[in-house]
């Protein structure tokens, strides 16, 4: 039997991302994944990227992540949104002198890619990959998972980050809310003519969001990701289009502000919904990322709310150690639950809102939120909260997310 401080069934972006950050605080974990690791290095795996909220950032730092990254990411300056191509973008910069981008546009595979080499270089962590957990017992004194190799590992507490169909999660009993968007995301990278100077765009259109993210340049042609929702039932016809006629319609959401496009990368379509579990913790369980929770793209804060719960759950059973407590004690699950449970509801609560808002067809709510946009362009301190909220820097932040140790 093989033992450690958290077992983590997960090995995705937040699981990984967890057991770095338990192996720099001085706690081991155990990585349970039937995935082949291998499989990481093709673009066809997840041609996805994500944006990296500036405190996600300064954790990647403060777990020694940053060394392993194939490149350093594209910093985001500014962030536009606009109601369709209207006039009137509103735009969200850091406040004067201070030179910290909003966030880091990163491809998925070189995030994943570096969180395998930095686990792979950790004292404290054990990756157990192509392997599933035969039988799980959270007893009251510790929990013990069997693999299907007949390895027996035990540990305090167990984490799901199995992502958003746990069967941990739904073998506890977790109730979750949950719907689906009646929209499916359209993803891919554009070259384009004309630099994007480092600004992402969020085009709203009745159909669904159209988000322009800039990435980093490759062999001097600028490039950018799109994430492009659109009604499910034209998703299909969107994949079926040639290149060259996607290009242009892209350009043509676009109102090609960036020249010329072209595509780089071969489109993906990935339906869109939100769930929320009623709870984040049960008997020396703890849920984190997409276990917990999963919210729309429109605001790019899906992944960050996982990496904040990485980095609470990471201060809660570091604390705990240190006050000599069980690491699946009752009341450091609990502190887990306080910490987490608002700060996500309300990201949920807000990103499906926008969702919604935007979504309204007419010309009445058009002029509605632009009015509300010119408003909010002109009171400064609205538009600096709102600036840090997509940093990621408000409420109360774990010590990792400022980029301290523990």
């Amino acid at each position: 039997m093989t033992r450690s401080d958290v077992i983590i069934l997960g090995g995705g972006l937040v699981g990984l991302t967890l057991a770095a950050a338990l192996d720099s605080s001085g706690l081991s974990a155990a990585v349970i994944d039937p995935v082949d690791p291998d499989s990481w290095k093709d673009a066809a795996f997840d041609g996805r990227t994500s944006a990296v909220s500036s405190s996600s950032r300064r954790m990647f730092d403060a777990i020694g992540l940053a060394p392993y990254l194939a490149e350093p990411g594209c910093p985001i300056r500014t962030i536009r949104v606009a109601d369709g191509l209207a006039p009137g973008a509103l735009s969200f910069e850091p406040p004067e002198g201070d030179d910290e981008p909003l966030g880091w546009m990163h491809e998925n595979r070189h995030l994943r890619q570096a969180l395998r080499d930095r686990a792979e270089a950790a004292k404290r962590v054990t990756l157990h990959w192509k392997s599933t957990a035969a039988e799980i017992d959270r007893g009251e004194h510790g929990v013990t998972v069997t693999l299907d190799s007949g390895e027996v590992l035990a540990a305090p507490l167990l984490v799901s980050a199995e992502g958003r169909n746990s069967a941990t999660r739904e073998a506890a009993g977790i109730r979750v809310a949950r719907w689906q968007y009646d929209h499916a995301a359209i993803v891919s990278t554009l070259a384009h003519e004309r630099p994007h100077d480092g600004v992402a765009w969020e085009i709203f259109y009745p159909s669904g969001p159209f988000a322009l993210l800039p990435m980093t340049d490759v062999g001097g042609s600028p490039r950018s990701a799109i994430v492009w929702s659109v009604a499910k039932e034209d998703a299909a016809g969107f994949l079926s289009l040639s290149d060259a006629d996607f290009a242009a319609e892209a350009e043509a959401a676009m109102g090609g502000f960036l020249g010329k496009v072209r595509l780089l990368t071969p489109r993906s379509s990935y339906p869109l919904g939100f769930h929320h579990a009623a709870r984040i913790t049960d008997q020396r369980l703890a849920l984190v990322g997409d276990s917990a929770h999963a919210i729309h793209p429109i605001a790019g804060q899906g992944l960050n709310l996982g990496f904040r719960d990485a980095a609470a759950l990471t201060q809660v059973l570091v604390e705990g150690a240190r006050l000599g407590l069980d690491l699946g004690d009752r009341q450091l699950l609990d502190r887990y639950e306080r910490w987490r449970g608002l700060d996500t509801l309300m990201v949920a609560m807000a990103t499906d809102g926008l969702t919604r808002l935007f979504g309204l067809p007419g010309r009445l709510p058009s002029a509605v939120r632009r009015f509300g946009m010119a408003v909010t362009g002109r009171i400064a301190p609205l538009r600096n909260r709102l600036a840090a909220e997509a940093r990621g820097t408000t409420g109360d932040l774990p010590l990792l997310l400022r980029g301290l140790p523990i």
